[in-house]
């Protein structure tokens, strides 16, 4: 056995650890209670106050020191261990992609929740809280501090802004031994690589006109749309893997009129932060291209067609590396409980501490899951599959995190 299952292997016999689950296992209604109070609480982008208070209420209710909300809206609380102050977080983020009057009300058949939300990311809040209740039930005390942080900003245009502050300005960014963010509830796929992002809204502007008493003015759609085809035919490697789209687009104000503005929104991505702005640099000089074809290509004797360039997301990319212990040890947890363990990229609030070095994955909730970001997503919370997959990421957590003697 190498020594990340033999770690694993020593929590899983500890009676502490065993305590633990049997704790999880009694209050796993309490842990549906507090998926269904926390889902119904609206937190759509950019407006989480709400369901933050109410985790921060429910984060003091457990007993954890120094409870507080910083400067952009994340909750959180330390349950204190028995070492010289290292941290490790473990996170859940409260926001979710659903604008706000969303019907957030849960709706459950059988074992299952079906909910905006309800399993990306609300259920990993109230695991997390689980965590705690177990810990403590238990008489387990880590030798690493657990900072549970409620963040916010993930999703979509948030653009990880909750983690994002948390390790540039917050208290404790320069604390941090190690990341977690539990995050869906699929326990066999660890994210070890952060997927990064750029995200442009580009504006194309010109003097405009009838469509025929003005011909042959400068047209800022077509502008654009060599921009976009322009976008179409960059390179984009399958490895690492690196993708591109042109996902929104509006402007113009009749059939009858050149437009005098049309804008569209752009995505690029990749596994590897070189190859990303290698691509972000190719498309933007590709922009301003774009402008200068147009404007020789027709008159301009009205104004040319100009360029706003509008960065509207930047998510850096990252990686853990697989030999790294807290990858080892996910990986041994999650495969001493029957799973097939996937080292995964994805986009997550983990790429913000991997960017920065900071040992980091994703881990699972446990249960099963679907639908995410549709008014139909859902959730299991069956008791079995449930709980086998609270234990693993439990003890991915201890693991990480140690346990004192």
């Amino acid at each position: 056995m190498n020594s990340a299952t033999d770690t694993v292997a020593a929590i899983l016999a500890d009676p502490r650890f065993k305590a633990a689950v049997a704790t999880l296992e009694r209050e796993h209604d309490r842990t549906v209670e507090d998926i269904i109070r926390l889902t119904e609480i609206p937190a759509p982008p950019f407006k989480e106050e709400r369901r933050a208070a109410a985790y921060l209420d429910m984060l003091r209710a457990h007993g954890l020191e120094e409870v507080e909300q910083d400067a952009v809206g994340n909750v959180m609380g330390r349950r204190r261990g028995s070492g010289n102050g290292s941290t490790v977080v473990v996170a859940a983020h409260l926001d979710t992609v659903f604008p706000e009057g969303t019907d957030v009300r849960v709706r459950r058949e059988g074992t299952k929740l079906f909910a905006p939300g309800v399993g990306d990311d609300t259920r990993s809040l109230a695991v997390n809280l689980a965590f705690v209740r177990a810990l403590d039930a238990a008489g387990i005390r880590t030798r690493a501090d657990l900072l549970i942080l409620g963040d916010v900003g993930e999703e979509g245009l948030g653009d990880l802004r909750g983690v994002r502050h948390f390790f540039t300005e917050g208290r404790h960014r320069d604390q941090v031994d190690a990341f977690f963010t539990v995050d869906s509830p699929e326990v066999d796929r660890i994210v070890t690589g952060g997927i990064g992002s750029k995200r442009y809204r580009i504006g194309f502007h010109g003097p405009g006109g009838h469509s025929f008493a003005a011909f042959g003015l400068v047209n800022p759609a077509y502008a654009m749309a060599r921009a976009a085809l322009a976008l179409a035919g960059l390179a984009a490697p399958e490895a690492p893997r690196t993708t591109h789209c042109v996902s929104v687009l509006g402007g113009g104000t009749s059939v009858n009129a050149i437009p005098n503005a049309v804008w569209m929104e752009v995505d690029l991505r990749s596994q590897s932060a070189e190859e990303l702005a290698r691509l972000e640099a190719e498309f933007l000089r590709a922009v301003e291209a774009a402008a200068a074809e147009e404007n020789a290509a027709r008159s301009t004797r009205e104004g040319p067609v100009t360029v706003e360039v509008a960065p509207i997301g930047d998510r850096p990319a990252g990686h853990t590396p697989v030999e790294a212990p807290i990858v080892q040890l996910a990986t041994a947890a999650v495969a001493a409980h029957g799973y097939t363990p996937r080292q995964e990229y994805s986009s997550t609030d983990a790429n913000i501490p991997m960017s920065l070095g900071i040992p980091a994955v994703k881990i699972g909730s446990g249960g099963r899951g679907g639908r995410a970001h549709s008014l139909e997503e859902w959730i299991d919370v069956e008791p079995g599959e449930s709980l086998r997959g609270m234990s693993a990421s439990l003890a991915t957590i201890l693991a990480v995190a140690g346990i004192a003697d």
